[in-house]
This record gives C-alpha cells, sequence and structure tokens, in this order.
C-alpha cells in the first residue's frame, strides 16, 4: 500500500493549482459530443443497439455526460464521481447510448483527469480504487445473471461448427470483457498519473530555476555593492592623506607669507579648515556606508598594500605549497612610479585574488606574474597572471572573485582578459591606462 501510495503521489507535497475553465475544456467538450453523436448516429442504422428510448432523451444523456468534463480540471474528483454514476445509469437504462465507444470516453477522460489534475491525492486515490472495485464487481454481477452469455449460447446452438480458439468461448468471453476493462480504467489511471508527475517536475523545475536566478542575482549585487565600498575606502585613504597633507602645507604657508599677512592668514585658515572638514566628512560617509561609526574600526588599521608589497605576497604563498615567479618589466626603468597609489592597490588585490584561484580552483603547483609598465604619454600598466593546471573537480567557485576582478578594472577604465589558455592553464590579464583624462574617469 505504501508503494502505490508513493507511486500515485499520496505523501508527496506538491499540490497542482486548481485551473479555471478555458478554451482548451471547451475544445475537450465539443470533441467529445461530437464523437459521441457521430458514433450514436452511425450505429443507429446497424442495429447492434435498437433504438429502445426517444432520440431526444439519447441526446440528453450525452449531454449531461459531456458538459461536466468543462470542470473535470478545476473539480476532478466530483467530475470523476458523476461520470462513473452516469455511465452506470446510462448502460442500465439507455445502453443504445452507454455502451457506444464515443460515451466511454468521457469516463475515460474523467478518470485521466483525477490522476492527473486532484489536489489531494489520497482522496483521488481513494476514489479511483472504488470505481475500479465497482467496475470488476459490476463485470462479476454481468458475468452471473447477464443476458451477454445466453445471447452467446444462442449463437452456438445455431452454428455448432462455429471456429473454436484456444479457450472456449465462455471462458474467452470473460477474460476478454476482464481484460478490456481492465487496460480501460487501468490505463485512465496510469496516463493521468504520469501527467502529474510531469506538472510536479515542470513546476519544481521552474521553482529552482527561480530559485538561483534570485540567489545568483542577489549574490552578485552583493559582491558589485561590497566591492565597490572596498573600493571606495581604499580610495578614501589616498584621498585623504593627500587631503591632510593639503592642510598641513596650507598651515606651513601661513606662517611663510608676509606680503598681506592678515589676508593671507585668514584665506589659508579658510583652506587647512575646509581640508580638515572633508576629510571629517568623508570618514563619516564611509563609516555610515560600513554600517555606522567604527562599525569594522578605524583606528589602528594598516596602510593598504601597494606593488612594492608583492615580493611579500609571492613568499607567502610559497609557503602553502605555490610557487610563484614575479617578474617587471619597465619601459622606461622607473616606470611604475608612475602608478598612481589607486591604481597598485587595485593591481595588488587582483593579483592577490588570482594567484589565491589558483589554489583553490586548479591543480597547478606553479604560477607566474608578469607585471608590464609602459611609461608616459601613451602609458599604461599591465598585470598577467598565467597557470598551466586543470580546474579541479567540484570547485567552479561562485564567480564573485572574477567579478571583483572585472569590476575594480572597470573603476580604472581597463581592460580583462580572464579564461583558459589555447595551451593548456588558466589566464588574468588586465591592462590600466596610466594617462586617463578627468572626462573619461568622471564617466567610467
Amino acid at each position: 500500500m505504501a508503494g502505490l501510495s508513493n507511486w500515485f503521489g499520496v505523501d508527496d507535497q506538491y499540490v497542482r493549482p486548481a485551473t479555471p475553465v478555458d478554451r482548451s475544456d471547451w475544445v475537450v467538450v465539443g470533441v467529445l459530443f461530437a464523437f459521441t453523436t457521430v458514433n450514436r448516429e452511425l450505429n443507429r442504422p446497424l442495429g447492434f443497439w435498437p433504438a429502445g428510448s426517444p432520440v431526444w432523451l439519447e441526446y440528453l444523456v450525452i449531454v449531461t455526460g459531456v458538459a461536466p468534463m468543462l470542470w473535470r480540471r478545476r473539480y476532478p474528483v466530483l467530475v470523476a464521481g458523476y461520470a462513473f454514476v452516469h455511465f452506470f445509469l446510462a448502460c442500465t437504462l439507455v445502453p443504445e447510448v452507454g455502451y457506444l465507444l464515443g460515451y466511454q470516453a468521457i469516463l475515460f477522460f474523467a478518470l485521466f483527469s483525477v490522476a492527473a489534475w486532484a489536489r489531494d491525492r489520497r482522496v483521488a486515490l481513494i476514489l479511483l480504487g472504488a470505481i475500479t472495485v465497482a467496475v470488476f464487481g459490476w463485470l462479476a454481477w454481468d458475468t452471473a445473471v447477464g443476458a451477454g452469455f445466453d445471447t452467446l449460447l444462442e449463437r452456438l446452438r445455431d452454428d455448432p461448427d462455429a471456429e473454436v480458439g484456444l479457450l472456449p468461448p465462455i471462458t474467452s468471453s470473460v477474460l476478454l470483457s476482464y481484460l478490456t476493462n481492465a487496460v480501460y480504467v487501468l490505463g485512465a489511471v496510469v496516463l493521468g498519473r504520469n501527467r502529474w508527475w510531469q506538472a510536479r517536475g515542470a513546476a519544481l523545475l521552474e521553482q529552482q530555476a527561480a530559485t538561483i536566478a534570485a540567489q545568483s542575482q542577489e549574490l552578485q549585487q552583493q559582491a558589485v555593492v561590497a566591492e565597490r565600498l572596498r573600493i571606495a575606502r581604499e580610495l578614501h585613504d589616498v584621498v585623504a592623506h593627500h587631503v591632510s597633507v593639503m592642510g598641513i602645507q596650507a598651515g606651513a604657508a601661513r606662517t611663510l607669507l608676509d606680503r598681506d599677512p592678515e589676508q593671507a592668514r585668514t584665506a589659508l585658515l579658510v583652506v587647512e579648515e575646509s581640508a580638515r572638514t572633508a576629510v571629517a566628512e568623508m570618514r563619516g560617509l564611509l563609516g555610515a556606508l560600513r554600517g555606522g561609526p567604527g562599525a569594522d574600526g578605524d583606528g589602528g588599521r594598516e596602510p593598504e598594500p601597494t606593488l612594492a608589497e608583492l615580493p611579500q605576497l609571492v613568499e607567502s604563498l610559497q609557503a602553502t605549497g605555490l610557487v610563484v615567479d614575479l617578474t617587471t618589466i619597465e619601459n622606461p626603468p622607473g616606470s611604475l612610479a608612475e602608478v598612481a597609489l589607486p591604481m597598485q592597490l587595485s593591481l595588488y588585490r587582483i593579483i592577490s585574488e588570482a594567484l589565491q584561484n589558483v589554489q583553490r580552483h586548479s591543480t597547478a603547483r606553479q604560477a607566474r606574474v608578469v607585471l608590464r609598465a609602459e611609461g608616459r604619454p601613451t602609458g599604461w600598466v599591465e598585470a598577467e597572471i598565467l597557470d598551466d593546471g586543470r580546474p579541479l573537480p567540484g570547485t567552479s567557485g561562485s564567480g564573485l572573485g572574477q567579478l571583483g576582478i572585472r569590476e575594480r578594472v572597470a573603476s580604472h577604465g581597463g581592460q580583462t582578459e580572464i579564461g583558459p589558455r589555447a595551451t593548456g592553464g588558466y589566464r588574468v590579464r588586465v591592462r590600466l591606462p596610466l594617462n586617463r583624462t578627468e572626462s573619461e574617469a568622471r564617466h567610467g
């Protein structure tokens, strides 16, 4: 019984949503009505089931049998129960309609619909079980007291030389009747059940796809926001340094000027005060972005790293087992000195992230870092990180690290190339311009 429940989805949490009547339901009703009426009219002159009821009654039976199929998806259990009772009464009272193939298709559709659309799977299974028992009980009763066998015996008496098959006629008739009805009922149930599981699978896939898309979008937004906040914090450190120097130099100049010393003193006091105010406001703004003043402790924070700290980064990674070859190419010599502090910080973070990705996601035990710089006026600085490993299975990562690299490079108006190499391994290459104009910097 537990196996049947699992097969039918009784204990499953999925509930197929109710569907309002739409065009497809009207099409089904129209097709069933047309099929049944044509079936009856074509059968009428053949005399298989001679007319024993008024034509209007036959059509009334057909209409009252077909009409509830409009709601077969919205109220499948009620429609199936009604259809079976209607079928039993029609076969008993108006057999010229009840035994038509077209009319039997109505009950088949009702059984299919309750297996495919029932929201309460337990009630649907009980109803289908009751209908199955009733059908075979009906057959047993018809076998015991029905007139079908009398007709068969009369035919055998009239034609004693009739062909005899593998089994006796009575046995063949009983088995054929049971087999036909078993295929009829169980076929409708199996097809409906399969349709329900298909709908469940499609709904589950749709839900999973929506969840994955929402989570992916949320993670990307979080990564972008976090990276921009980090860049803002780093820029704050650099700008705050220069603004503080400006204030100190303005204060020193105030003591050196001797021409119109009072006016110069007033102007320089304003410069000095403006510089300090700008620093205070910038710290307050970034403090709010981080979640309030002192959220992560401004006091005692170490200065952000620059390209001069790359050898220490290489040594720390080599201590973990990754051999890193660091090469610096400058044209002319000293070109790296032209790289601004914010750009140095970004390059350091990019190189660090790329090398950590080699450790986490690659079989490579060696990596190469090439740092190139071309002096002004057409200056640029380029970092290239190469390895010859293969991706480790199951370590594809979330892609947030690469997203952070692209975000950093975009903030400097640079170019990014990230991907596998044609000769094997992986490459991360970024190029940042040194002579970016003020307009380009403002518009990204």
